[in-house]
């Protein structure tokens, strides 16, 4: 299945989630946010969050400072 994370192509298998993505993207999990569409993804429903054909996916790290 074709997605885009921050405007890159990205292939990942069917019903795959946000976690399962970020695992495949080999990105943190703790200190990430993540928007599908445009609409931010509680940490809490990333498991049941199952990303469809074409979706847009904007991953953030955060980041510390002052």
């Amino acid at each position: 299945m074709n997605i885009f994370v921050n405007d890159q192509l990205i292939i990942v298998p069917a019903l795959c989630n946000i976690e399962q993505l970020l695992q495949q993207l080999e990105s943190p999990l703790k200190g990430s946010a993540v928007a599908v569409n445009q609409q931010i993804i509680s940490r809490s429903t990333w498991t049941e969050v199952t990303l469809n054909e074409g979706d847009q996916i904007s991953l953030f790290q955060a980041i510390a400072g002052g």
